[in-house]
Parts: structure tokens; sequence; C-alpha cells
């Protein structure tokens, strides 16, 4: 079972992206999901969560310019940015809550983290 984060890369300034946050494996249920991001030395910051039913928050520094949404059938979870920024620039990460199912049918509760994908605003 793994949280798999792509769709990074090079975007201009003002441009955008649509990261994904794919969970693969015998997968019950995604719940909770969030969006980190971290710069080498410093603190990792809040970009977006939402909850199994769809409630959604943002953190100050993208909220106007970013969604994140769900595909339950797919357990997959996506973070669209707009209006991309120079200081946007980071290691983009997603966490989830992740529902398995095991041997004798036993389901079991993963707090997982992706890999994390690499987004550079840059002129």
């Amino acid at each position: 079972v793994q949280l798999q984060a792509s769709g990074g890369g090079l975007v201009h300034p003002g441009g955008f992206l649509k990261l994904s946050c794919a969970a693969s494996g015998s997968i019950v249920r995604v719940g909770f999901t969030g969006w980190y991001r971290q710069v080498p030395g410093k603190q990792r910051e809040l970009v977006a969560t939402i909850t199994s039913g769809g409630i959604t928050d943002y953190g100050d520094s993208v909220k106007g310019r970013s969604t994140i949404s769900r595909d339950n059938a797919k357990n997959t979870v996506y973070l669209q940015m707009n209006s991309l920024k120079p200081e946007d620039t980071s290691v983009y990460y997603c966490a989830a809550i992740v529902t398995v199912e095991e041997a004798q049918m036993r389901h079991s509760e993963y707090d997982l983290w992706g890999q994390g994908t690499l987004v550079t605003v840059s002129s």
C-alpha cells in the first residue's frame, strides 16, 4: 500500500499545475487527506485538506488560488494550483488516512505519506 504524489514540474509565474495523490494496493477507502509543502531548512506548511465527505480547508498562502478535490472511485486526491508565484516553489507532499483490506478481510487504517513532488515556479 502506498501513496504516490505526482504532477510537479517547472511552471512560469502566473501558470498552473494539477497535482495528484493516488493510493494503490488493497484500498478500501481514502479518508482525510492533506497536501503539505516544505522548502529545505524551513518548516512544513499546510496547503490544503479534504475530508472523506469533501469538506475542504486551505492554508492562507494558497487560499483563493487552489482547489483540492477527490475522486473516490480512483482513490485519488487532486490539488489544482493557479496563479502560481515563485514563493510556491517547494516539494509538495500528500498524506492520507487509508483503510486497507488485509488477511481474512480485516480492515486496518494507516497514516500514509507520499514521496513528494517538486514544484518550481520560475521565469
